[in-house]
């Protein structure tokens, strides 16, 4: 029994030891600021001057501010674009490419590279492409007599929010890669077995595959939606929030009141992005259930 003891204590001597740095940097990198935010959210600041106590003064300016609202409903379209576009299409993608096409490689790694391309540079390719005098969107539209259909994409209310999200799509790979992985290592004699009792792919797909990687889907549902939550790049870059403010997202808000020494402001609008992603988050979990992939399989 002493020997347990002495072991068992030198095994919790070593977890404390790996852990305390770890505990440290979640403690001065996250936890510390996300109650330092929360405070300044009560107070009025302008970087300079002593911080002084308002109350909720922040918060009731943010719901009386209708680009404020904006940018909430903005967000929520941001999310659902992200679980209702970008999942399905990076499943069928990835359900076709788990099929090992010819030349499926070369596919995964066209869609994928995006995302290790720059920010910046995407968002200039697009703007370029939805320029309304040189662009190639409406160069394509008058060549195939559409020339009614040509727009000022990104300047016109009409259309500069489902222009920002189409372009958003391009970063349907990182998902692919996720799902791909997850279809991959299902037993080949699944299928096989699933084909000697006549099941097409539809159906194979269908019964099979899906069911497998449904707590995978969750997981790529989840961070799709949590990355289109905070939103900023895309949006500052290639509107700057116009035009007549219909395309500001919560990001772009709050680094417009830091822009503009309301530190009180921008922190207030911190703290509801935090709220409304673990809002928009445990809805997803109450929906689909949780991503638990080994409970599933259990089950």
């Amino acid at each position: 029994m002493r020997n347990l003891s002495s072991k068992s204590n030198r095994n919790r001597k070593w977890i404390v030891l790996f852990l305390t740095p770890v505990g440290v940097l979640f403690v001065a990198f996250f936890l510390y600021p996300i109650v330092f935010v929360t405070i300044l959210s009560f107070m009025e600041w302008n970087g300079i001057e002593p911080m002084s106590f308002i109350g909720i003064g922040n918060f009731r300016y943010l719901f009386a501010d209708s680009v404020f609202r904006t940018s909430i409903q903005n967000n929520v379209i941001w999310a659902l674009s992200a679980a209702l576009l970008q999942i399905p299409l990076a499943l069928v993608i990835a359900l076709i490419l788990a099929r090992e096409p010819r030349g499926w490689r070369f596919f995964r790694t066209v869609y994928f590279l995006p995302n290790v391309i720059s920010l910046v540079a995407l968002a200039m390719m697009w703007t370029a492409l939805y320029n309304p005098e040189f662009g190639l969107i409406n160069h394509l539209l008058e060549r195939v007599g559409a020339d009614h259909m040509t727009r000022n994409w990104l300047g016109e209310i009409e259309t500069a929010l489902p222009a920002l999200i189409f372009s958003y799509q391009i970063y349907i790979g990182y998902f692919m890669v996720i799902i791909l992985a997850g279809t991959l290592s299902i037993p080949k004699s699944f299928y096989e077995a699933a084909m000697i009792d006549g099941a097409n792919v539809f159906q194979q797909e269908v019964h099979i595959t899906l069911p497998a990687i449904r707590g995978i889907i969750i997981t790529a549902g989840t961070l799709a939606v949590a990355f289109a939550l905070r939103q900023f790049e895309t949006t500052f870059l290639m509107t700057a929030g116009g035009p007549a403010n219909r395309t500001p997202v919560m990001g772009l808000y709050m680094y417009r009141r830091m822009a503009g020494l309301t530190y009180g402001r921008a922190a207030a609008t911190g703290v509801l992005i935090i709220v409304l992603g673990i809002v928009v988050l445990s809805a997803l979990q109450r929906v689909f259930g949780k991503a638990d992939a080994v409970e599933d399989a259990r089950q």
